[in-house]
């Protein structure tokens, strides 16, 4: 039997589907998935989750005229296929393929970039108010799931959007709620009764007539206050309710014209709507339904075993983190953990396991993460938060005024630092050093491999008393140098290799590069030397000092962009010093542009930080300047 998936070509073809196709379809759309999503690696449960969802919002709205505002946005994939990108889905993620997130550069029908959680709500209200003052009449519909919810942003959006009274969808998309069957067929019933145009026409036209009679006001606010206590009693989204917004739910998000329905009852109501809609998450593929949190985001893997299909031989920065920080705990009861909804993915899962009231998840609530942790270590504990370097941005304001204006010891593990590869714009982690070589009291280290890392962490957590992150990057280790690892000395650096006349500074884990480039000069002819800068904040000075006196090329290299990183405080140290007249400097680093996906060694190579790119440019410099 021909699928139905070959006949969608065209945005808007499921339009000509009945019920029964849109179902056969939805089978074909997940396999579809998987199949991909299994080669190339993704966001794989949320995706599995939306099927039915998605395709009926495509079925009831007109895109591109009407909108579909995805919450972060990786749950976008089935949206993508319907929307003329199914025959380039082979390239999901890749170097210049298709993204895993909405690109309205990449499609009309995407429209909003996203990749951080929780502000699809702002960004539709902000659409309605565009689409009101234009005189436009098309829907705008956000999609965001209940773990978004738990950022503050989320309601920030809707308060605002309740108070608009705009024309506005907000769908809940709810993977983890447990509602029992009756309240939720009561509830169900309830939202299907009061959205029915019929009665929204006569509750407005017995509040009118109640209104003419001498005593009608206090009726009919008797009438509102026994409506509000029926509502605490019987309907979930009472909060919804409260902040402005016409409630339904919970809906069966499996059940394509349940879902259908209630989408075309929600265009005729005036004013703010928000759709609880329950769904599971991995749906249809078992080892997802069932580890919904471990087929979040995945590498490539084995369909029948779901099993990955490269296993690295070195464990990851990420693992060492988390196996440190358990060994420095169990000395240190004073330790405790933070994580923003990431204790997995930061290696957090065996310090939760062993320490559970040494550990807080506060959900995806960054900003909160990181006062949270101030106000920790102002009760005289010692808190280290580990957080994705791209989630970090979203708490600059807190942690400039709730940890580094007190100047209190928090200690961030700053993950997937650098380059992230396959995720793209939205999560690339090369700013953080930029951000944190601003703000007084902060300290600032960079492990050259995962012995370092060891070191450095507990370094942060035992001997430090202020404000310090420690940034490392994403995937397996290097264990070069790993023998020869000093200890930690506060804002010093370390000489790896003595030489002259060329200096290259290896800053963080861009060691396997700095040191290919190293060894390529050596096998020239050259003596370079082979420096590791240790700590981006503060500069070790009479590091900078040695290396100038020895070599007059000085090179950089580092995994941040170049305007405020390790290279421009370097180049700032050697100004102050007067170093310049005598020595030529070029930092190695990312430019000022957003750094799109592809792997690590992929985007090294393309922007000149692979290890022969580096050779080659230090050794032109050098040749052209004698």
């Amino acid at each position: 039997m021909k699928r139905l998936l070959d006949s969608i070509e065209f945005p808007n073809d499921i339009k000509k589907l009945n019920a029964s196709q849109l179902n056969r379809l939805a089978l074909e759309l997940r396999a579809f998935v998987l199949e991909n999503v299994s080669k190339t690696g993704g966001h794989l449960a949320s995706n599995l989750g939306v099927v039915e969802l998605t395709l009926a919002l495509h079925y009831c709205l007109d895109l591109p005229q009407d909108k579909i505002v995805w919450d972060v946005g990786h749950q976008a994939y089935i949206h993508k296929i319907l929307t003329g990108r199914k025959n380039k889905f082979s390239s999901l993620r890749q170097l210049d393929g298709i993204s895993g997130f909405p690109k309205p550069n990449e499609s009309e029908y995407d429209a909003f970039t996203a990749g951080h959680s929780s502000t699809s709500i702002s960004i539709a209200l902000g659409l309605a108010c565009a689409r009101d003052m234009s005189g436009g009449k098309e829907t705008i519909a956000a999609v965001i799931g209940d773990g978004s919810m738990t950022g503050g942003v989320a309601f920030e959006g809707l308060n605002n959007a309740g108070r608009s009274n705009r024309n506005l969808i907000v769908i809940l998309n709810d993977n983890q709620m447990s509602i029992s069957s009756n309240v939720g067929a009561i509830s169900r019933h309830l939202g299907e009764l009061r959205t029915e145009k019929r009665y929204l026409e006569a509750k407005d036209g017995v509040k009118k007539i109640l209104s003419r009679l001498p005593a009608g006001e206090p009726v009919v606010n008797s009438i509102k206050r026994t409506k509000k206590r029926i509502k605490y009693m019987f309907v979930p989204g009472v909060i919804f309710e409260e902040m402005g917004f016409k409630y339904i739910g919970p809906v069966d998000g499996h059940n394509i014209e349940e879902l259908i329905a209630t989408l075309k009852r929600a265009k005729e109501i005036e004013g703010p709507v928000l759709i609880h809609v329950r769904t599971t998450k991995g749906k249809g593929y078992k080892y997802a339904e069932s580890n919904p949190s471990e087929y979040h985001g995945v590498s490539a893997f084995d369909l029948k075993t779901g099993k990955p299909l490269k296993k690295g031989k070195l464990p990851s920065y990420s693992a060492v983190f988390g196996r440190t920080l358990e060994r420095l705990a169990e000395k240190d009861d004073k330790i405790v953990a933070v994580s923003a909804a990431m204790c997995s993915g930061t290696g957090l899962t065996g310090f939760a396991e062993k320490y559970p009231k040494r550990f807080y998840d506060v959900g995806i609530a960054d900003q909160h993460a990181v006062s949270f942790s101030g106000a920790l270590a102002k009760g005289g504990y010692k808190p280290v938060f580990a957080v994705y370097s791209t989630f970090l941005q979203r708490g600059y304001d807190e942690l400039m005024q709730d940890v580094c204006l007190q100047n209190l010891h928090v200690v961030f593990g700053v993950d997937r630092a650098g380059i992230v590869g396959n995720d793209g714009e939205t999560h690339q982690g090369i700013y953080d050093l930029s951000y944190f070589a601003h703000m007084p009291n902060m300290t600032v280290m960079m492990p050259k491999n995962g012995a370092e890392l060891e070191k450095m962490l507990e370094f942060a957590v035992e001997d430090m008393d202020s404000p310090c992150a420690v940034r490392y990057p994403r995937g397996e280790i290097t264990d070069r140098y790993s023998e020869n690892t000093n200890e930690i000395e506060y804002g010093k650096g370390e000489v790896l290799e003595e030489g002259e006349n060329i200096a290259v500074i290896n800053c963080g884990a861009v060691l396997d590069e700095t040191s290919k480039a190293w060894e390529m000069l050596k096998a020239d002819g050259y003596s370079p030397m082979l420096v590791n800068l240790r700590f981006a904040k503060p500069i070790d000075k009479e590091l900078i000092r040695y290396v100038c006196s020895k070599c007059r090329y000085v090179f950089t290299v580092e995994d941040n962009v170049l305007e405020g990183g390790a290279g421009s405080m370097a180049l700032a140290a050697m100004n102050d010093m007067g170093l310049l007249s005598e020595t030529k400097f070029t930092s190695f680093a990312f430019p000022d542009r957003f750094i799109e996906q592809g792997s690590r060694g992929e985007l090294f190579k393309r922007y000149g930080l692979d290890g022969e790119s580096i050779y080659s440019e230090i050794k032109k410099r050098v040749e052209n300047n004698g």
